[in-house]
């Protein structure tokens, strides 16, 4: 079992949390969504983890296929910049984990990074704060993409018991 804390103060991030082998496959079936919020179901279950070894988040660069273009980052939307559709050159390694199970993360002021139709999009990077207001998490919960919570490899460290 695993513990995740904040690597600026410590403090317990989840509850004790089994890894899995590998990322699950999640439906993309409409009818499969939370009929009030609109959510896809967690792609991780309550109580687990993976860590997910694709990019995630910005920066972003220019896809070479426009014609046939790629999600920006794995089961999430596509992204269209000045340039075209563009695709995360960004951090691998997130803690890939069920949003609920890191109850105690807090949007960031303002709700920096958090837009999105029903809920933020997680395209714009960390979006989530420890108590003691670092940056650790990225949530993905909008209508449209998956629901999921990523947190930083580097702005977070697992203790295993």
């Amino acid at each position: 079992m695993t513990v995740f804390l904040c690597s600026k103060c410590g403090t317990a991030i989840t509850p004790q949390l089994a890894e899995l082998a590998a990322v699950p496959n999640v439906s993309d079936d409409e009818h499969d969504r939370d009929k009030d919020t609109r959510r896809a179901p967690s792609t991780v279950p309550q109580g687990h983890y993976v860590i997910d070894a694709e990019p995630w988040g910005p920066p972003y660069v220019v896809q070479n296929d426009q014609e046939d273009p790629r999600p920006a980052q794995s089961r999430g939307l596509l992204v269209s910049g000045e340039e075209g559709f563009v695709i995360s050159a960004g951090v691998r390694g997130t803690v890939l984990m069920y949003p609920e199970d890191a109850p105690d993360l807090r949007p960031l002021p303002n709700w920096e990074n958090s837009s999105g139709c029903c809920g933020p999009t997680g395209n714009e990077g960390l979006n989530r704060a420890c108590s003691c207001g670092a940056a650790v998490a990225t949530l993905a919960a909008d209508c449209f993409g998956p629901y999921e919570l990523h947190l930083d490899p580097v702005r977070t460290y697992a203790f295993s018991q």
